[in-house]
């Protein structure tokens, strides 16, 4: 079957290539993919700045925001012949340690974890894959090819949830929430944010076009330039850009007993002049929480599932800007202008 594999840590490697049959070892279930999205982690990964293929092979299948349609199902699973479905990225280690054991996969303490797609197993941008029915999502009919968000939104469902649970530490009643970057990950964060009926900003360095388009039709606010422009003191702060001024810069602008949630990485070697004592002085003498938040585990991916099924498919829809067919599959990997959410259609229907 085809799949878009990398030779780990290899740069240039990417291709088409054939890969067996997946195991019957995998899990019961058989789900024809319709269609991956690509995100930077998969153009990091094609970069050859990390990977990590299965042991015993030399390549890697990429891909982890997958949308697939189940073609096998054991009975009692709660799958059928036809359901859409996503496939859960991460897996518990093998030991377990303490959350892993408790379907926590996503704060796993030892590292021993494996990533579809990313750590030591092939993902899903290969035409099939099977999979036990426990890490497995539905997805609502209606959402149709759109059921490909639902992993970016599991990324900032798990956000809303930690900020909630550290919310709940005293009174809160939440009403303003700054978001910076506009991208697939900063454009679902406000899309909770709305749904949650809370006073959502986004700020981004774009001055027209789709992304403040959208921001707009959420009922949100757009802002580019700085924070400190924003006029915004957030009781919540979302940062998903891992610009490193910017994190300092959210950190600075919340409000009083205010919760900053960083979901970007940073790249390395850039240096900053910080007032690290008046940062920590704030911090401290306002209660202010700063954490981050990576994956996702089964929990969330039922909230994103939820959250995209009730939120406007015509919004949803033109996150998705371009839908590239497999036979040009290269064409999805090389990031345009215009770009928000890139898909690779493997079902030829996909993005129709």
């Amino acid at each position: 079957m085809r799949a878009v594999t990398v030779v780990p840590l290899k740069s240039g490697s990417v291709d088409l290539t054939d890969l067996p049959e997946p195991p019957e070892s995998d899990g019961p279930v058989l789900v024809k993919t319709r269609a991956v999205g690509v995100c930077g982690t998969d153009l990091e990964i094609i970069a050859g700045d990390y990977g990590w293929a299965p042991p015993g092979e030399e390549r890697l299948a990429i891909g982890h925001e997958s949308l697939g349609e189940v073609l096998e199902a054991p009975d009692g699973s709660g799958l059928a012949a036809g359901d859409l479905v996503v496939a859960i990225v991460r897996r518990p280690d093998s030991v377990p340690c303490p959350n892993c054991a408790v379907g926590e996969w996503d704060m796993c303490r030892n590292g021993q974890y494996t990533e579809w797609g990313i750590k030591e197993h092939h993902g899903y941008a290969r035409e099939r894959y099977r999979i036990t029915p426990d890490f497995v999502v539905k997805v609502d009919p209606s959402l149709g090819n759109l059921g490909v968000l639902l992993e970016p939104t599991t990324v900032v469902a798990k956000a809303w949830d930690h900020i909630e649970r550290i919310g709940a530490r005293a009174q809160w009643g939440p009403k303003t929430v700054l978001i910076t970057g506009a991208g697939p990950i900063g454009l679902l964060a406000a899309l909770l944010g709305v749904q949650r009926g809370l006073d959502v900003h986004v700020l981004d360095q774009v001055t027209d076009g789709l992304k403040p388009e959208l921001v707009a039709a959420l009922g949100a606010t757009y802002h580019h330039g700085a924070v400190a422009d924003t006029g915004v003191e957030p009781d919540v702060a979302i940062e998903c850009t891992g610009v490193a001024q910017l994190i300092f810069d959210m950190m600075d602008s919340a409000g009083a007993n205010g919760i900053v949630c960083l979901t970007g990485v940073s790249s390395t070697g850039r240096e900053l002049s910080v007032d690290v004592g008046m940062l920590n002085r704030r911090m401290v003498l306002e209660n202010d929480v700063v954490f981050g938040s990576v994956n996702a585990n089964r929990r969330h991916y039922e909230a994103g599932a939820a959250a995209l099924a009730k939120a406007d498919k015509a919004w949803l829809a033109r996150l998705i800007t371009r839908t590239v067919p497999l036979d040009q599959w290269r064409g999805a990997y090389e990031r345009q202008p215009t770009d928000v959410k890139v898909v690779l259609a493997f079902d030829q229907g996909a993005g129709s």
